[in-house]
């Protein structure tokens, strides 16, 4: 039997960790297993809290050609899980964070003041945005208190207190998302809250007759998990986040939760009319992934209609009978709930969950309702495919989890802030072949990209339009992007939070 470079560098670790670790030493371990599975959520009964709309921010003052914003990351409790108050750490004090409503060509600027005790950084993602602005992960602002807490990397620019982020929002309507993108800590802070929406629209997308105002839902997916009085609970090395970064062993894969969570609310419910409503679906969890349905499903037709991608409207809308989601992904989806009788309970499910995991929310169809909207034929003329043969560079990335205290890697690299993995030349194309061990959704910075193939196959069925991030379950995947907007220094990686945190991250540079 032939053995890959994989192979032979996973059999190399399990050899080393044999060694290095004897059945004395993996008490520890397996301790921590044991403690982690102990912790359970509070029992919550599901479908009785109305599904919350994160509120739209308003700017500070406008002037003829900008938007301004302040916009505070701190400490503050919630009721998430009814009759329990929540530590959280929000933008603005609340999780979600406010959404931010941003306009195509009309730059936005949001100042971000600090008042947590650890360091923060706040990265736009799926925004075309220069690098001083995108969130480097060591593009730290310190907290106003002048406690600087964990700095393991010195190279980024460092703020103390408040950052200007500048937003040119010169691409096309799309729903972004803005969250916390701290070297090491990623993964805890935005688990703690650190997230929201940033929707940017144009002239397009005004035009079409979908669905708007109230029949327009946000509804940002995440799971955590509760200690008993109703506490978030991560399995930080370093609960502060101001020293040791990492969870312990057993998590290294991912904190998957067992509470369900739909703009902040445990498997909220949401009362719709018999009427098509567009729903701009946002997996903002760690590291879970959804096989979103409708149970029951409509009478008549799929039970969703895809109108768009990470990187916005699509050029034809697309059925789906179920939609795959990885962390970090969007999909802009239209549900007919005219197609269901008045009275009749409609549930979210999650089809790879397990127990409450099963579960995301309910539709209550409660009154007939006037339709006036349309799904067009054709919805947004996209940006031609780049022509393959013109790419300048076909380069290769192998994306490998760690396990046993073993980092996480890139081509068997960790990530050091100061290696450049890849240097494009701005306004050239590239095609990357993405390979995965064994789940991994991958997000590059600045760019949208067309997934060109799987395995040597067609794209799947979840991969049409612009994108910014691509799931992957094993396998391999070509990407086509255009690198343009900016020069300087982005980072590419897994949007797996804790991979991303064990150092599954490299650096690119447009240049």
């Amino acid at each position: 039997m032939k053995l890959s470079r994989r192979g032979f560098l996973r059999l190399g670790m399990l050899g080393a960790a044999s060694v290095a670790l004897p059945l004395g030493r993996m008490i520890g371990p397996m301790n921590e297993l044991a403690e982690a599975g102990a912790v359970t959520s509070p029992p919550v009964e599901p479908f009785q809290v109305p599904l919350p709309i994160p509120p739209v921010l308003k700017p500070v003052r406008s002037d003829a050609s900008a938007d301004y914003y302040e916009m505070v990351q701190r400490e503050a409790t919630a009721e998430i899980l009814p009759g329990y108050r929540t530590t959280i750490w929000g933008y603005e004090g609340i999780f979600p964070g406010p959404t931010i409503e941003a306009r195509s060509g009309r730059q936005v600027i949001i100042r971000q003041r600090n008042e947590l005790p650890v360091p923060v950084v706040t990265h736009l993602h799926g925004g075309v945005t220069p690098p001083e602005s995108d969130g480097y992960p060591t593009d730290l602002i310190l907290p106003v208190s002048g406690h600087a807490g964990a700095m393991h990397h010195h190279s980024g620019a460092v703020t103390h207190g408040t950052r200007d982020y500048v937003y040119p929002n010169q691409q096309r309507a799309a729903m972004l998302w803005y969250h916390d993108h701290r070297m090491d800590f990623t993964g805890p802070q935005v688990y703690r809250g650190l997230a929201g929406l940033y929707i940017i629209r144009d002239e397009i997308e005004d035009a079409l007759p979908l669905p708007r105002g109230e029949r327009e839902v946000p509804l940002v997916i995440t799971d955590r998990t509760f200690t008993a009085d109703g506490e978030l609970y991560y399995p930080s090395l370093d609960p502060t986040l101001q020293g040791r970064p990492g969870v312990v062993s057993s998590f290294a894969n991912g904190m998957f939760g067992d509470t369900i969570l739909v703009n902040g609310a445990p498997w909220p419910v949401l009362e719709v009319g018999t009427a098509r409503y567009r729903l701009r679906l946002l997996n903002a969890s760690n590291a879970r992934p959804y096989l979103l349905a409708l149970d029951p499903p409509p009478p008549n037709g799929p039970a969703f209609i895809q109108i768009g991608s990470d990187g916005g409207l699509l050029e034809q809308p697309i059925p789906h009978d179920e939609i795959l989601i990885a962390p970090a992904e969007r999909f802009d989806v239209v549900v007919d709930f005219g197609q269901y009788p008045v009275g009749t309970s409609v549930r979210l499910v999650n089809r790879e969950g397990v127990g409450p995991t099963a579960e995301v929310m309910r539709f209550d169809v409660a009154r007939r309702e006037e339709e006036y909207s349309e799904i067009p034929d054709r919805l947004a003329r996209e940006e031609p495919l780049p022509d393959p043969s013109e790419a300048m560079e076909v380069r290769r990335f192998q994306f490998i989890a760690g396990f046993f205290g073993w980092p996480s890697t890139v081509n068997f690299r960790i990530f050091d802030p100061n290696r450049i993995a890849a240097r494009p030349r701005l306004d050239t194309t590239e095609i990357w072949e993405l390979h995965a061990d064994p789940e991994h959704p991958i997000h590059l910075h600045l760019v949208q990209f067309r997934v060109l193939s799987r395995n040597g196959g067609p794209p799947g069925p979840w991969d049409a339009g612009w994108k910014d991030t691509v799931f992957m379950r094993g396998g391999s995947a070509q990407v086509i992007a255009r690198f343009s907007g900016y020069r300087g220094k982005y980072v590419f990686h897994c949007h797996n939070l804790e991979h991303e945190d064990m150092m599954m991250m490299e650096n690119f540079e447009v240049v």
